[in-house]
């Protein structure tokens, strides 16, 4: 009776720790080639709908990408709050010679902000403003960075080990009187992975991954505006809380059971 009272506690204990999971900080657990950290003295990339900013990964882990983690700002340090956040995964696309970009539609999910949280990151450093449509580049614009975190995502996307995927972002927020909306961009990050990230806009902000027939127009690679280097985007793909919480209790029943056994 004793062992299944301690079995029940650690399991109570396991799923109350599972929200707080949903966080995640350098050196924790991933699901991807490498976590692609922010750039402190990066750029922030304007991707407010209907404008559509791209990353690809390798996974490393066969099963659902159930929780997404990325890095943000807003120009000027701006205060805002994000409505809506639409993510989509797609194939790897090799047919342009010059670049890969994302292919066909695998997922898609919109989220409303009781499915995503948004904290301070514990980095800050001179950022500056891109926003590739309009030529508009704006070194030392702001200095805050914030973690976007998805966890628990509702009907995930199984993916596969060692094969490469596309996350897409679209965000759309508002200032802080609610109704204006705000200019918020994805950091970019300090290393690179594979070719660069890629930027375009929907055809139809009704029909975002082309469900209807329509597509975005046209992806264009993300370049560094004074150096012509490649750039990629801040984002990490983790395990699941479920996963970490049945974790740390299969390691509390193994010591459990060694005491038990020592006894």
């Amino acid at each position: 009776m004793r062992t299944m009272t301690t079995i029940l506690a650690l399991m109570a204990v396991a799923a109350l720790a599972a929200p707080a999971a949903g966080d995640w900080d350098p050196g924790g657990p991933c699901k991807m080639h490498f976590p692609q950290l922010p750039d402190p003295e990066g750029w922030d990339v304007n991707f407010v709908e209907p404008k559509v900013l791209a990353d690809d990964w390798r996974c490393t882990e066969t099963g659902p990408v159930s929780d997404i983690h990325f890095w943000m700002s807003s120009r000027y340090d701006e205060p805002f709050d994000i409505v809506n956040i639409h993510a989509s995964i797609h194939t790897d696309d090799l047919s342009n010679p010059a670049f890969s970009q994302p292919g066909d539609l695998l997922w898609e999910y919109d989220f409303d902000p009781s499915l995503f949280t948004v904290r301070d990151w514990h980095e800050q450093g001179p950022q500056g403003w891109l926003n590739p449509n309009d030529g508009t580049v704006e070194p030392l614009n702001h200095f805050l960075i914030f973690q976007v975190n998805i966890p628990r995502i509702p009907d995930p996307f199984i993916q596969l080990e060692g094969e490469i995927y596309w996350l897409d972002l679209s965000v759309f927020a508002v200032g802080p009187d609610g109704i204006l909306p705000a200019e918020v961009g994805w950091k970019t990050s300090i290393e690179q992975y594979r070719d660069d990230a890629v930027w375009s806009d929907f055809l139809d902000p009704g029909d975002p991954d082309g469900a209807n027939g329509g597509t975005v127009d046209g992806w264009q690679p993300l370049i560094d505006p004074f150096t012509g280097e490649s750039l990629d985007l801040a984002f990490v793909i983790t395990p699941e809380p479920a996963t970490l919480a049945l974790l740390g209790l299969g390691g509390a029943l193994v010591m459990l059971r060694r005491r038990q056994s020592k006894g």
